[in-house]
């Protein structure tokens, strides 16, 4: 299939690849050319300079983006260029309403717009084994599922447009919960002169087992969080969840509590750092 991907980020180069690897014929962007020059020397794909040219005949565009903003910015762009009936597949964390949005704009062109976000982080990424949660109509999404598999141990379709988006702000408030437990597990382990590692050994196969432990609960007591899933991006999640949930109705009080945490790690100089950097705050002086 030939497809256009835009958004070569930690996440989108690795899922791009997977494109290509699968055998579409992918056609990337990049807003630093650099990377988008860097991916296709390991002989990937094609580089054009052009969101247009990524877009050119295109079946499928795949974004991978930052914002709202971006989203919308290139949307306009992109649906003339594309194949009669293309679907636009977004990648990125956005609101519901700009899914609607774009999936509105997407219909008058006769072509079509999935939201799409996903969990499963750089590992999931390079490892093709991300979580893709999408919303749209259900002949656009079965006419995708088959290539997302390129990159996805598990994709489904949750309903019409907006709801991935929904769907993603779920897994985020759960997420933002569990490190925040998991940070003052860790804090009290210290505070009590347990050991880390035998703490991990008798609790990670019981209820407390959980993707984050296995994943991070070392690190965290190493104090390491160079890598992962930035705080900046978590504060971006969250924001939309509590707008969300203002118009909803939702009772979020963790969550936006997690967020002022989160906050407070910012103003440490952790904007970069992982999520589970949670536990600094908790260790600070």
């Amino acid at each position: 299939m030939k497809v256009g991907f835009i958004g070569l980020g930690v996440m989108g180069s690795a899922m791009a690849r997977h494109l290509a690897q699968a055998g579409h014929t992918v056609s990337v962007y990049n807003r630093s050319p650099q990377k988008a020059r860097d991916w296709a020397t390991a002989g990937h794909g094609v580089v054009v300079l052009d969101v247009k040219l990524a877009a050119k005949s295109a079946e499928m565009v795949f974004l991978c983006v930052g914002r709202d903003d971006d989203v919308r910015a290139l949307v306009p762009q992109i649906l003339p260029e594309m194949s009669a009936g293309g679907i636009i597949i977004d990648h990125t964390t956005t609101s519901a309403v700009l899914a609607r949005d774009m999936a509105d704009l997407a219909e008058v062109s006769e072509r079509h717009f999935l939201d799409a976000p996903v969990s499963g982080g750089q590992a999931g990424a390079e490892a093709g084994q991300l979580t893709v949660m999408c919303g749209g109509a259900q002949s656009a999404y079965d006419r995708a599922e088959p290539v997302i598999r390129a990159f996805a141990k598990a994709v489904r379709r949750m309903g019409g447009p907006g709801a991935g988006q929904l769907t993603k702000m779920v897994n985020q408030i759960a997420i933002a919960g569990v490190v925040q437990g998991l940070a003052e597990a860790m804090h009290f382990t210290k505070r009590a002169g347990l050991d880390p590692s035998e703490v991990l050994a008798a609790i990670s196969q019981g209820a407390a087992q959980s993707w984050q432990m296995d994943n991070r609960w070392i690190t965290m007591s190493e104090s390491r969080f160079d890598f992962g899933f930035a705080v900046d991006l978590m504060r971006k999640d969250l924001g939309l969840v509590l707008d969300e949930a203002a118009a909803n109705g939702a009772k979020l009080d963790v969550t936006r509590l997690v967020d002022s945490y989160y906050a407070e790690v910012q103003a440490l100089g952790g904007a970069r750092w992982d999520t589970s950097s949670l536990v600094a705050r908790l260790e600070r002086p």
